[in-house]
């Protein structure tokens, strides 16, 4: 199981007009991202897991909706495809009450192959309040709306922003040299599922609420 706590956020009514606060920095998360898990490093896994690879969690809210953005398998090439693997299993935990550690709202994604529509891949979300036990499934790279909730999983632009030589240059100097212009990531995509929920399904409205994602291979090793 490869484990990334990424985001925690503030859902309370007083924070819809500011940006979302993050929580808990004092807390220890086993977290990485882009690259960092030794099972994605091509120096040391010449078969790097692409599928399983968390790069970044987002959550954000408006008035009415809360959307969450789970962003892996990156970063590639714009010419590479979509990476869809229907065994590995994608975890969107979701804690909307004390103790704020544990999974209240577990949200889960899977992929797999329509046999009768040329194998073409789709997606399965299970877990989001206000669906069907049997979730929602809808095709890949493209916009579906079921049951008030909005869902899409396909190719896009990695939104990170990162100067890796600039860093790196920083560290070796003890001098800051990170440059806006020199984007590590740019012309790179990702693979990603976004979600859009009717925010009266996950929160009160005045609690905090916490977001963290993880992926599990199914049949491999832990």
């Amino acid at each position: 199981m490869n484990r990334f706590a990424k985001l925690a956020i503030a859902g309370g009514a007083a924070a819809l007009a500011v940006p979302l606060a993050i929580m808990l920095p004092e807390q220890f998360a086993p977290a990485a991202d882009h690259k960092d898990p030794p099972q994605r490093t091509g120096s040391v896994d010449p078969t790097p897991d692409l599928a399983a690879d968390i790069a970044d969690v987002f959550a954000f809210h408006t008035a009415d909706k809360l959307v969450l953005i789970l962003t892996f398998a990156g970063p590639n090439p714009t010419t590479a495809a979509g990476v869809y693997d229907r065994d590995v299993l994608y975890k969107i935990n979701i804690s909307n009450q004390s103790p704020r550690t544990e999974t209240n709202i577990p949200i889960r994604v899977r992929f797999g192959q329509d046999v009768s529509q040329n194998n073409a891949f789709g997606l399965q979300i299970t877990g989001i309040p206000g669906t069907p036990d049997g979730g929602l499934v809808g095709p890949v790279e493209q916009d579906n709306v079921q049951s008030g909730v909005r869902f899409r999983a396909g190719l896009f632009d990695d939104p990170f922003f990162f100067d890796l030589q600039g860093f790196t240059e920083s560290k070796q100097t003890g001098n800051l040299s990170i440059m806006s212009n020199r984007d590590f990531f740019a012309n790179a995509n990702d693979t990603a599922i976004i979600i859009e929920i009717p925010r009266d399904r996950i929160g009160d409205g005045s609690s905090p609420v916490d977001v963290w994602a993880e992926t599990l291979r199914l049949g491999g090793q832990l």
